[in-house]
């Protein structure tokens, strides 16, 4: 009875969070016109489930999506009418961490300076105050520019620049729910940051099993995609007449059903990753929820997922010392027991 009493709980949680995208809706009305920028054409599982939301959130509010470009093959030559909104996709890449997108936003909000540009929520990480500051003060400089922001730092930090800025989830909350099995199974996985946000400490979890994203791909899956970014690259050349698009969602949605499939393997999850535990939360799985690099994950935590009876967040004390080792509900030993949900 308490376990199902925590699902309920969990579910009731998980559509409060998800309704909030709604304040989207103020700048993108039902029926505008759209083109969709931005759109991942790489592996990342967590980008892909950003993906889905969107296209989700675009289906659920009757917006009119027009046309739809990754990075790869959109050419800024293109004439968009003055009354068609510009979406860029959200995520976490939104700094200098990972310049190539931020120097695409930029480019687009030069060169549309008429057209509503709206920023899907993303997390701001600058590591130069300098770098921070020029391109803040060029988005600034467009007067239809409205940036959604998924936790209270990102928002303080825009404010002092931009005019329209607001707080919302990330747009994979939309998903929820997702078709869960139910699953007995008290085995644990670890889902750890390899890359450039990975922080040390993830050894002393006990995990059934430890990895991160790339090692769910195999070699067909990597060859796919790596042809598919040399295809759409290939496409822009050639005016995109190659229906690219439609092939490309169809994969990424075979690659989301393998990380639901891998979870569905395990009762639990702990992870680095903040889509490790948006994935966890979206199909109603115990999770426990460690920092990236910067601190994006607990921010993220604080601001929206903390209510949650299934999700905990953990300062680890290989990350922070034995002085300061916390979590803002429950320890993570609490997370391999029956009562954390």
């Amino acid at each position: 009875m308490v376990r199902k009493m925590h699902f309920k709980a969990n579910e009731n949680q998980m559509e409060s969070i998800k309704a909030k995208l709604a304040v989207i809706s103020k700048v993108i009305p039902a029926n505008s016109q759209i083109v969709y920028v931005d759109f991942p054409v790489y592996e990342n599982i967590g980008d892909l489930l950003i993906m889905k939301g969107t296209e989700q959130f675009f289906k659920d509010y009757q917006i009119i999506v027009e046309k739809r470009f990754s990075i790869a093959n959109f050419r800024f030559t293109l004439q968009i009418p003055e009354d068609w909104i510009i979406v860029c996709q959200g995520g976490g890449n939104f700094g200098d961490l990972y310049p190539h997108f931020q120097s695409f936003r930029e480019r687009i909000t030069i060169t549309y300076p008429n057209n509503r540009i709206v920023i899907l929520p993303q997390t701001i990480h600058f590591k130069n105050e300098l770098k921070e500051r020029q391109s803040m003060q060029l988005l600034s400089e467009h007067a239809d520019l409205h940036l959604f922001v998924r936790d209270q730092f990102s928002y303080d930090r825009a404010k002092h620049y931009l005019n329209h800025v607001q707080l919302s989830p990330d747009m994979a909350h939309q998903l929820y729910p997702l078709q869960k099995p139910l699953n007995g199974s008290n085995k644990i996985i670890g889902l750890f940051r390899t890359d450039d946000e990975w922080v040390e400490g993830m050894n002393s979890f006990q995990c059934d099993k430890t990895m991160d994203w790339p090692q769910l791909l195999n070699y067909w899956d990597v060859t796919t995609i790596r042809l598919m970014v040399k295809l759409f690259q290939v496409n822009r050349l050639l005016g995109n007449i190659m229906p690219l698009q439609q092939i490309w969602y169809t994969i990424s949605d075979r690659l989301i059903i393998k990380a639901i499939h891998l979870y569905n393997d395990f009762g639990q999850v702990v992870t680095s990753r903040l889509h490790g535990h948006i994935l966890a939360c979206l199909l109603d799985k115990p999770n426990l929820l460690l920092d990236n690099s910067y601190g994006k994950n607990s921010s993220y935590y604080q601001a929206w997922t903390y209510t949650l009876p299934h999700a905990t967040f953990v300062i680890s004390e290989d990350l922070e010392g034995d002085e300061h080792a916390s979590s803002s509900r429950t320890n993570h030993s609490d997370l391999y027991t029956p009562s954390s949900g």
